[in-house]
């Protein structure tokens, strides 16, 4: 068991648990960064060892280059949560965290690492393409596109601010929007998906096909809201958390 978190640019580990015996690794939506999840971080402590990644490109990583690939993307987070395995470890990630902690799910259970379940949220299952080319905008219609989906639930920064994220924001809808699924045996490691009734991303039906790449457990919990449902309903997925950790 890790006494000290190695040094690393990638995690925050925001409520250090040592005594906790699961470890959650969260990972952010697209433009997102890991203080996103603090309040998730703050609410399931000191019983759960919590982990949000820090992908570059954005606060204090701002000066590092963007990684605009799916794969590559896995491939270094899943190298920087090896250090981490030595103790049950689940993986939550929202929007494009939902897809990157698949991805990093698989690469885990090829190592023998298998975590103990992998939470879905606000994402569509990896085969299910819309053909979007979001990161393809000019820079106005994509902050037009970020304050939409931010809806109601979720604090668009100012203008000034939200252009100096413009980089990772298309980086990371790169990544996305042109993963493609590679095709093979669905993961041992249970999932759960989780989904606002009104986000415009993906409906609850779709959602519910996360079941298809599984051959664990699956559950589905829908949440009054949004894309960014989480924000206004933290108690209720720290319950659905804690509840299925158990």
């Amino acid at each position: 068991m890790p006494t000290q978190a190695p040094i690393s640019p990638w995690i925050r580990r925001f409520h250090p648990a040592p005594a906790a015996g699961k470890r959650l690794v969260l990972l952010p939506h697209a433009g997102g960064s890991a203080s996103f999840f603090f309040p998730v971080s703050r609410a399931l402590a000191p019983t759960v060892d919590v982990l949000a990644v820090q992908y570059p490109g954005r606060q204090d990583r701002r000066g590092e280059a963007c990684v605009d690939d799916m794969d590559t993307l896995a491939d270094l987070v899943t190298a920087e949560l090896l250090p981490w395995t030595d103790r049950p470890l689940a993986l939550f990630g929202h929007s494009l965290g939902a897809v990157l902690g698949y991805e990093v799910a698989r690469r885990l259970e090829e190592r023998g690492t298998a975590p103990l379940k992998l939470y879905v949220s606000a994402r569509r299952a990896p085969a299910d393409q819309r053909g979007e080319a979001v990161h393809l905008l000019d820079d106005d219609a994509l902050v037009k596109t970020m304050a939409v989906l931010a809806g109601t639930e979720l604090e668009v920064p100012d203008e000034e601010l939200l252009r100096v994220m413009l980089p990772s924001l298309r980086s990371d809808y790169k990544a996305v929007e042109t993963y493609r699924h590679r095709p093979g045996p669905p993961l041992g490691t249970p999932v759960v998906a989780l989904t606002g009734d009104r986000d415009p991303k993906v409906t609850p039906e779709e959602a519910g096909e996360w079941s298809r790449y599984t051959t664990g457990a699956f559950d589905l919990r829908v949440f009054d809201g949004g894309h960014f449902y989480l924000v206004r309903h933290l108690d209720g997925v720290a319950d659905v958390l804690r509840e299925t950790l158990a």
